[in-house]
């Protein structure tokens, strides 16, 4: 039964090939460069940082901590996870071309499904919500432009990237029915979240 093979969308493919004939090697440089800053390690020693400097600053930056260090350990689980249940080919690994134009290969052949960056990157849109709409609108925008990046160094497919990013906004909802975060409950309205 597991692990299920999972084929990328024809609109998958298209987007792939359009980014292969126009990318070159300082681009793609550029985007795997770029990338790092939705990996989970990085995410995970910038959680672990923070919520050590949320430790004695009152009970709302605390809550805050917890939650998005819970949520980051979380989020770095869930694709291992998943990627054991299903196998889907990179799309790097679909053509010696892209090779030739700069496009590496990413992590292991078989796990495109889901997008361990785009699920941080949904994780962490979601809890932007909490916050003012400033903030909030950089944040989210941030996010989805890292997730994007792993679509542009052809590491996942864009379908990949969608399903993972939903699944991060997802999980950090579910883990708010845990931590009591946001302590202001209101943000359960259209307003702030």
């Amino acid at each position: 039964m597991f692990p299920i093979t999972v084929k990328p969308t024809g609109a998958d493919i298209a987007i792939s090939r359009v980014i292969l004939r126009n990318t070159a090697p300082a681009p793609e440089a550029v985007a795997r460069a770029v990338t790092w800053g939705a990996d989970e390690k990085v995410l995970l020693a910038v959680a672990a940082a923070g919520w050590l400097a949320t430790r004695g600053r009152g009970e709302a930056l605390q809550r805050a901590g917890n939650h998005v260090l819970l949520v980051t350990v979380a989020a770095s689980l869930l694709p291992h996870g998943l990627k054991g249940l299903v196998n889907q080919i990179r799309p790097d690994r679909t053509t010696i071309l892209g090779h030739v134009h700069g496009i590496s290969m990413s992590g292991k052949r078989e796990d495109a499904f889901p997008s361990g960056h785009a699920l941080h990157m949904g994780a962490l849109a979601s809890i932007a919500g909490a916050l003012s709409p400033g903030p909030r609108a950089v944040i989210r925008t941030l996010a989805l432009g890292l997730s994007l990046t792993r679509v542009f160094v052809l590491a996942h497919w864009l379908s990949d990237v969608a399903v993972g990013f939903a699944l991060g906004v997802g999980l950090e909802r579910s883990v708010r029915l845990w931590t009591g975060f946001p302590k202001d409950r209101t943000c359960g309205s259209r307003e702030r979240c």
